[in-house]
């Protein structure tokens, strides 16, 4: 109870933050309405897609799963400024749950993610793409279990690099081979056995293949359920190592 009740009251303190500052929603979706508008409508003719919708269909999902993986592994810059403000620090002489600390910061991530998401997805309508509610839905709750797990990972860094400069070389390090193995912006269909292979490994392209799978509204297919399962073990694995990083910081 006082978990919920610590976690409801930093969580409520990280939204205020944002509307104060509501442009960084939209300065974190800029990135990928650019993809949606100049890129996307070139992938009819390299998918060999029956219709510029199903190519949509294929694109849509990577690209939300992009924002998610790239928006939540970069939060930790922000936590550095609160580290270098005194914020965590002053921290110490409250009663706040040391996990609450991180949950709420990582919640306000996930629902940033799911505005930014809801845009795309709206943008995208207009270009004739179509999914059901309930499989969305579901995809969104799969895009939240990233967000939830890169936010978690990326201030449980932050919290031993304490430096923007370790930070931004280190993410980024992570941030490039995973955006190539899990096949965000063109599917690994065609690509040779070896890359297939590696990809396997690459915990986000089962997340891209399930969305991708809930997006065609094939909520049956394996791929919805594994990825699932993956991305909240993987969220709840970050969480838990975060919130033991939080714990040695603020005692």
């Amino acid at each position: 109870m006082k978990l919920a009740r610590d976690t409801w009251l930093i969580f409520q303190r990280q939204i205020q933050l944002l509307l104060r500052n509501p442009v960084w929603v939209f300065v974190g979706v800029f990135q990928p309405v650019m993809y949606l508008l100049l890129f996307a409508p070139l992938l009819k003719p390299a998918l060999n897609a029956p219709t510029q919708a199903a190519a949509y269909k294929i694109f849509v999902p990577g690209l939300l799963v992009l924002l998610a993986i790239f928006g939540g592994l970069f939060q930790g810059f922000g936590l550095i400024a609160e580290l270098r403000a005194g914020v965590i620090e002053r921290s110490r002489v409250t009663p706040v749950s040391r996990l609450a600390l991180l949950l709420g910061r990582s919640l306000r991530d996930v629902v940033s993610l799911i505005v930014q998401a809801v845009i795309i997805t709206l943008l995208a309508l207009l270009f004739d793409l179509r999914v059901f509610i309930g499989d969305l839905l579901l995809a969104y709750l799969m895009l939240a279990l990233i967000a939830l797990m890169t936010s978690a990972v990326s201030y449980g860094v932050a919290l031993k690099v304490k430096s923007e400069d370790a930070l931004a070389p280190l993410m980024n390090t992570v941030a490039q081979p995973v955006l190539l193995l899990s096949g965000i912006l063109l599917p690994l269909t065609f690509a040779p056995g070896w890359l297939q292979g590696i990809a396997d490994w690459n915990p986000f392209s089962w997340a891209v293949d399930g969305t991708r799978a809930l997006f065609a509204g094939d909520l049956g297919s394996d791929k919805v359920w594994q990825g699932l399962t993956i991305t909240a073990v993987l969220a709840a694995a970050g969480v838990f190592w975060a919130a033991r990083q939080f714990a040695r910081s603020v005692r």
